[in-house]
């Protein structure tokens, strides 16, 4: 169980989120902290599971990857076991760069990228169509991103 974050802690996270580069000299600064301590609360965190990695946050358009689809998928015959492998071949498609279970009119929503329309047509027709215990899809096409990969509203 991660334990209760302090504001030196929430910091941290805060700057990461907005600089997951920063040295830790320079996360130091920033939080108010020696180098030493401040390492031993990024090492902390990690260790958590708090802090689950570092990544590079990469724009769509210019790699060639420009239409993004918020795909609606329900579920036929709703069991545990039909939507665990739903679930599960959902995981397995890389278009799929997330998928959330929902209540409502859909069990999944997932946020499929692609680089144009064709190409979703044949993600739809050759995989997501053929995925098991599907019932149902609707497509909701990105017109343009409001505000995409923010941070996590990390409060004092």
């Amino acid at each position: 169980m991660p334990s209760r974050l302090d504001s030196i802690d929430r910091n941290i996270l805060r700057a990461l989120q907005q600089d997951g580069r920063l040295t830790n000299v320079e996360l130091a600064d920033k939080v108010g902290l020696s180098p030493s301590p401040c390492l031993r609360r990024v090492k902390r965190l990690e260790a958590e599971g708090i802090i689950r990695g570092y990544r590079a946050i990469i724009d769509r358009a210019t790699t060639g990857l420009g239409l993004t689809v918020l795909t609606e998928i329900k579920v036929g015959r709703h069991t545990r076991k039909n939507a665990d492998a739903l679930q599960q071949a959902l995981e397995d498609v890389p278009e799929i760069v997330s998928c959330h279970m929902v209540s409502g009119a859909p069990d999944f929503i997932a946020e499929i990228v692609v680089p144009d329309l064709a190409a979703y047509e044949r993600l739809l027709s050759d995989v997501l169509l053929n995925l098991p215990m599907v019932e149902d899809i609707r497509s909701n096409f990105s017109l343009r991103p409001v505000k995409t990969d923010g941070p996590l509203p990390v409060r004092p």
